[in-house]
């Protein structure tokens, strides 16, 4: 065994392929780890979008009928027995996450007279797809509303690479407005 040991450190050849093969082999497995960046708090989200004025803070309860359509919207059954929002007047902010393809990507979005007015990506934590951030993609959000189907009444193009991505904010969108028009009715 000692022989051998001697061997490798004695080809210097063999023991940069050696050590070239362990770096590549790390920055793989850690390149492809993600990691969360935050581009904007919650906090700095709902002060900007309410002029430093952010309303109280109110609850939707997701049960019943409700939680069937968010649970159709997300294609699976959403977790949470509640969601948060701020409401001033017509103006409604919601702060929602979705997982992309392994990690929540954290939405926050202003729907005014059912129409999605403002959406940012407040965080992301997956290693790709990171593209929806940019506002060349979340413009297209804008003026959204919501169909009877429960579906965008815009098209919304997609990100190559980021598909994943892509339909976790589409459903963020749609869910948002979705709670949006609920609360309206029921107040």
């Amino acid at each position: 065994m000692l022989v051998r040991i001697n061997y490798i450190f004695s080809n210097s050849k063999l023991l940069l392929l050696i050590v070239g093969s362990v770096l590549i082999l790390f920055f793989a497995v850690f390149s492809v780890q993600g990691r969360a960046e935050t581009y904007k708090t919650n906090d700095a989200f709902l002060n900007e979008n309410f002029a430093n004025n952010v309303p109280t803070v109110k609850v939707v309860w997701i049960r019943d009928a409700l939680k069937e359509q968010v649970d159709a919207i997300l294609a699976h059954p959403y977790a949470k027995l509640r969601v948060k929002y701020w409401l001033s007047g017509d103006k409604s902010a919601w702060i929602l996450e979705e997982i992309g393809k392994e990690q929540p990507i954290t939405t926050g979005i202003i729907i005014q007279n059912n129409k999605i007015e403002k959406i940012e990506i407040l965080a992301f934590r997956e290693s790709r797809g990171w593209e929806v951030k940019y506002p060349f993609f979340l413009k297209q959000f804008i003026q959204s509303g919501l169909k009877a189907d429960h579906r965008l009444d815009k098209n919304i193009d997609g990100i190559t690479g980021a598909t994943l991505s892509v339909r976790a904010v589409t459903k963020l969108s749609r869910m948002a407005l979705l709670l949006h028009k609920y609360q309206a009715e029921k107040s």
